[in-house]
């Protein structure tokens, strides 16, 4: 079969990932062998690919390839979140451009049109993956509103409820006025923004104060006022008090005193709380238990009353008793020209601080005192701390062991109800008295509401209303490991039982604690076991200045646009070349250009081999090559296993990539090249066709597409149809010679040299060279002759015990080198080229000795750490005395 010049990525990858698909190697069913599991953390429904799935699921896909590459039995679990504020925004736009309004439908109908997007669009990131090259079991793929999911997120909920760990309540929630929906903690995204600080003037109710010399107090303060500041004016007429330090002298006289609110008159006390900073700002704080968290607190601890002058889309109520039904912001505008027209205003200063924004609309957070659901955390976090810190979880890197142990000791009760229609809605059911029960059906809450109204007038089914929130999405997704596996609706199953727990999770540290450590707390209330084995975490994917990614900013490319450039797995290989875990990667496109140019040498290092011609009756001059690259694989080999047993990725990629670029294509296809034109021996031949097999192998993981391509190149003979690639054994571990790994290092300086040389030089490649060696050393050279002389075009290699006159020389190691050349040595050039050799030496081992006279070193290094120093010491020792011999030599 003839190859092409150039690898063609997009015909490789349309062909082989439907050969994969085709003859189901991505499946997996319950059977002998050992499983391996990963649940992918399901993208949003609504979602397409980005530079951080990219990331995710690529690394996702070489564990789950080299794991089924090592016989076990591989489960790669797709499916989407429904992500219910994403999606109903979507839906509500669909309808929007149909003429229709939320309003003026039933749920039910509004329902129907989000299944109708959903199965529109919904599986666009799914079929996005696949160009990837992820190898899912695409016959598992879940959704988390599917049926059966869904009874688990209503079952879960009455569970959790009749244990206590389940209450309804009035709390500070992230308040989202757009989206007019509570959202969680980790939808709110912090962003620095300019605003404005207003400094505000509240007039102090007391005649007492007309004697107070102001300039004594040097306090905000004129005789009938005291000044706070704020970047929010439109919320003063929802003040509750005025906080100040007790242990402020300037304000002392203000104990006990009361305030009046700009432009609204109402009284407000003053209040005492060693809270308030006393150098921030003026030392004074207005309190508003309606509209901050902190304030609510302070509000709380002192019995402030609670005044919330927002409507839920962020306009202000008849509380607000001015302006009323204007927008916040607009209301801010506005409310400061009318402090300032009353005197109020004393100054506005600009000012940077960090604002919360709905990661779902982009709309400003609000902080809303709202009746909302929650679910208690502390019982639950207790043994999802203790798996993580006995080790039975481990977060990779460990870094993150410390903010996740942070979070679980100060966990807060989870809200878990949202303001939507799209979602699993809350199966609590009201009485018309306004008493509720918890129940998954209509006629399961009737029943239950009969015996609490026995003793009063008849109930009829169509008395009871549900509740018309839904559960938040990471209600559902905190179950995902089980769920997939039906681990709900049949505890027992086998799936479960073979499947679970999953081996490896992969994701975002910014989802540690509000997904990660749920699913753990899930995994032991549901299963009384760990939900996975290891996390591993990735980094944020910024931009070669170190922004992140995103739209707004034009940084991001589409990773569908790189791909048709770069192909897949120049894709794959950029990403992870620059993708330490947990930390972030700053990535630029020249990575993706990296990965296509190793895609394209492997291809071309693979048109050489099969380009040979075999000569059988040839003696094989080569076994010295041949067994050093034999013993390099290896050694790669356990540093690629022992980075991925550290889930160091990036660099087991780099160990891979070092392996094939430098070490076989660079070295050892050089050293074994036949001649231009002439045949190469058998022997030879089929030892470099099955190195290039074990090399396809280890590439695998990393590039699928291409490795499978040249799997079933003709130059390996003819294969059945299931001899894939995706499902070969990885090679094992084999012998290493480590003394012809240290001599063919020094054999490769020897050549490195030798091309200096042509080149300082400017001797044609094709000019032979005689070259001398004065041993001082116990490397044999004469046995590596072979290599030198064809790699370096020399003659032959002679020994010799005295120094070359007339000769360029150089050292390897402590042993000299000669090549006489036909022309004169400058000896001026060649006294400053010793001398700089000298200088460099010297102070190499002024560090080595320094580091040798260091007590604490000497104490605490290990015994081979130092013996290498030793041996440094040793090394520059001996050269510098033959630099200093061949100075003398040239009487420099």
């Amino acid at each position: 079969m003839s190859i092409s010049k150039t690898y063609l990525p997009k015909e490789a990858e349309e062909k082989w990932y439907s050969y994969w698909l085709k003859h189901e190697f991505f499946k997996s069913v319950p059977d002998e062998r050992e499983p391996y599991t990963i649940v992918i953390p399901p993208p949003n429904v609504t979602g397409v690919l980005h530079m951080g799935h990219m990331l995710n699921n690529t690394i996702q896909d070489v564990l789950i390839r080299r794991a089924r590459m090592k016989g076990k039995n591989a489960c790669w679990v797709p499916g989407t979140d429904h992500a219910s504020i994403a999606t109903e925004a979507k839906v509500v736009a669909m309808l929007k451009e149909r003429g229709i309004t939320k309003k003026t439908i039933t749920r039910p109908e509004f329902m129907t049109y989000a299944w109708e997007w959903k199965e529109k669009y919904g599986g666009i990131i799914l079929e996005q993956l696949k160009k990837l090259g992820a190898s899912c079991d695409w016959d598992r793929t879940r959704f988390t509103m599917e049926d059966d999911l869904s009874e688990a997120v209503i079952d879960t909920f009455i569970h959790l409820y009749k244990k206590g760990l389940i209450y309804r309540g009035v709390r500070m929630v992230n308040w989202d006025p757009q989206g007019k929906t509570a959202v969680s903690d980790e939808e709110v995204i912090r962003k620095e923004v300019n605003q404005k600080l207003y400094y505000i003037r509240y007039r102090v109710v007391s005649s007492e104060l007309s004697d107070v010399n102001e300039t004594t107090h040097h306090s905000p303060l004129t005789t009938h006022y005291l000044t706070i500041a704020t970047t929010r004016p439109e919320t003063i007429m929802a003040d509750a008090a005025i906080c100040i330090n007790p242990n402020d002298e300037r304000y002392i006289h203000l104990h006990g005193k009361k305030v009046l609110i700009p432009l609204i008159n109402r009284e407000i006390p003053v209040i005492l709380d060693e809270y308030v900073t006393m150098d921030f700002g003026t030392g004074c704080l207005k309190v508003t238990p309606a509209h901050d968290l902190n304030d609510y607190e302070l509000g709380q601890k002192h019995n402030l009353p609670v005044i919330d002058i927002l409507n839920d889309d962020g306009t202000l109520n008849e509380n607000a008793k001015i302006l009323i039904g204007e927008d916040r912001f607009a209301a801010r505008k506005k409310i400061a020209v009318l402090l300032e027209a009353d005197g109020y205003l004393e100054k506005v200063e600009e000012y940077k601080s960090q604002i919360g924004f709905s990661e779902r609309t982009d709309a400003v957070i609000e902080p809303k005192l709202s009746m909302q659901w929650f679910c208690k955390m502390d019982e639950m976090a207790k043994p999802a701390l203790d798996y993580v810190i006995k080790g039975d979880i481990k977060l990779i890197p460990e870094k993150f062991t410390n903010t996740y142990r942070h979070w679980m000791e100060n966990v807060k009760d989870w809200c878990i109800s949202r303001q939507l229609w799209w979602g699993q809605q809350i199966p609590a059911w009201y009485l018309p008295n306004g008493q509720f029960v918890i129940a998954k059906t209509r006629e399961e809450a009737f029943h239950q509401a009969k015996q609490l109204t026995a003793h009063h007038s008849p109930l009829t089914l169509d008395d009871l209303k549900q509740d018309e929130d839904v559960l938040d999405t990471w209600f559902s997704s905190w179950l995902w490991p089980i769920s997939v596996f039906d681990g709900f609706k049949d505890p027992n199953n086998a799936d479960i039982n073979y499947y679970y727990p999953t081996n490896d999770l992969v994701t975002a540290p910014e989802i540690l604690f509000f997904w990660v450590a749920r699913m753990i707390m899930a995994g032991h209330e549901f299963r009384g076991e760990i939900p996975f084995k290891n996390v591993y975490l990735t980094g944020i994917v910024r931009d070669k200045l170190g922004r992140k990614m995103s739209k707004s900013l034009g940084n991001s490319p589409d990773p569908l646009d790189l791909i048709e450039k770069f192909g897949a797995d120049g894709v794959r290989v950029g990403m992870l070349l620059c993708s330490p875990a947990g930390n972030d990667l700053m990535f630029d496109e020249s990575y993706c250009e990296q990965g296509r140019n190793f895609a394209n040498k492997v291809w071309n290092a693979f048109r050489l081999v099969k380009g040979w011609e075999v000569d059988n009756s040839l003696q094989n001059n080569n076994a010295v090559a041949i067994e050093w690259f034999g013993s390099r694989f290896n050694e790669a080999l356990n540093q690629i296993e022992e980075n991925f047993a550290q889930y160091r990725i990036s660099e087991a990629l780099m160990a891979t990539y070092k392996l094939v670029w430098d070490d076989f294509c660079a070295w050892y296809l050089e050293m074994i090249k036949p001649v231009y034109q002439h045949p190469i021996d058998v022997e030879t031949y089929n030892c470099t066709i099955g190195f290039f097999e074990d090399i396809l192998k280890i590439l695998h993981p990393f590039m699928p597409f291409i490795t499978e391509e040249l799997w079933h190149d003709d130059l390996f003979g003819e294969r059945e149809e299931s001899d894939c690639c995706i499902i070969a054994q990885l090679p094992t571990n084999g012998k290493i010679n480590a003394q012809l790994l240290t001599e063919v290092e020094l054999v490769k300086q020897i050549v490195t040299q030798v091309r200096n040389i042509r080149n300082s030089k400017q001797i044609p490649p094709k000019e032979k060279l005689a070259l001398s060696v004065k041993e001082n050393a116990s490397v044999d050279y004469k046995s590596y002759e072979h290599i030198i002389t064809h790699l370096g075009n020399i003659t032959a290699l002679d020994i010799v015990t005295d120094k070359v006159v007339g000769a360029v020389n150089f050292m390897v190691a402590t042993d000299e080198f000669y090549v006489p050349l036909t022309e004169s040595i400058d000896p001026v050039a060649e006294c400053a080229r010793l001398q700089k050799d000298r200088d460099y030496l010297t102070g190499f081992l002024r560090s080595v000795n320094s580091k040798l006279a260091n007590e604490r070193f000497m104490n605490n290094a290990k015994p081979e750490i130092i013996e290498i120093e030793l041996k440094k010491k040793a090394d520059a020792e001996a050269k510098l005395k033959i630099l200093e011999e061949n100075l003398s030599t040239l009487a420099c």
